[in-house]
């Protein structure tokens, strides 16, 4: 009793228990993760996001969409039969941070890539209600209106690789030129489609004269779930090659 009360009546040394019940525990969780080969298994197709797909990722997280959308697939039947194939670990393995979670005001949005055409997202993220009468999600139509800058493109990519994104040379020294070329109707895409398979090119908001924040989010939502071929997918090659 005397102990427990020890704790009750002193404060910082409640915190400092807190603290390192909390360390414990974190450990506890986090250690196992870096003694098994196959908690992020390796498969085909995945790669880093395109400078005009990241620039994309960083609006998507700066306008909030996480907050109502999750991309995480859970392996439940109603949720594949929905959605698709669950998702992998792997699919968000470059992710930082990662788009994972249980909140859904709005859809899951993990396998959206492909779904629906450039021009139902522009309506959609114009006019919600245009598209989905009963849509209770704000408009984002001044994403339109505002040009994406790509003056500090590279250092983005600089500063992922840093952290473990597999963004070599060629992708950095690129970076601004691949952003608005992507976005670009005429322009020479040969290189981006290289370097980042499945990228979608091309006019994407309806306007050919500039590259848009709306064009960057579009790209973004039209490349989730289409990196990974799960036509051919098969969870126990993947976790063989993984053993290895």
């Amino acid at each position: 009793m005397l102990k427990h009360e020890m704790f009750e009546t002193n404060s910082i040394l409640l915190l400092l228990g807190i603290i390192v019940t909390i360390a414990i525990g974190g450990l506890v969780e986090i250690v196992p993760l870096f003694t098994i080969g196959e908690t992020i298994e390796e498969v085909q197709g995945v790669r880093p996001l395109s400078p005009l797909e990241l620039t994309g990722r960083n609006i998507y997280i700066r306008e909030g969409c996480y907050v109502c959308h999750s991309q995480q697939v859970r392996p439940f039947r109603d949720e594949v039969e929905r959605y698709g194939h669950y998702s992998l670990a792997a699919e968000s393995m470059f992710d930082h941070p990662f788009q994972w979670g249980s909140k859904r005001t709005g859809p899951d949005l993990a396998r959206v890539g492909g779904k629906y055409s450039n021009e139902w997202h522009v309506t959609h993220l114009t006019d919600p209600r245009a598209v989905v009468p009963e849509s209770i999600m704000p408009t984002f139509a001044h994403l339109s209106r505002k040009e994406v800058s790509a003056s500090d493109i590279a250092d983005h990519l600089r500063t992922l690789r840093l952290v473990g994104v597999p963004y070599d040379d060629a992708m950095i020294e690129n970076a601004a030129a691949d952003l608005l070329a992507e976005a670009t109707p005429g322009a020479d895409t040969s290189g981006v489609e290289q370097r980042y398979p499945k990228a979608v090119v091309g006019d994407l908001d309806g306007n050919p004269a500039a590259v848009t924040e709306m064009d960057a989010l579009v790209a973004y939502l039209q490349i989730l779930g289409r990196m990974v071929d799960f036509t051919t997918y098969r969870p126990e090659l993947a976790a063989e090659a993984t053993a290895q």
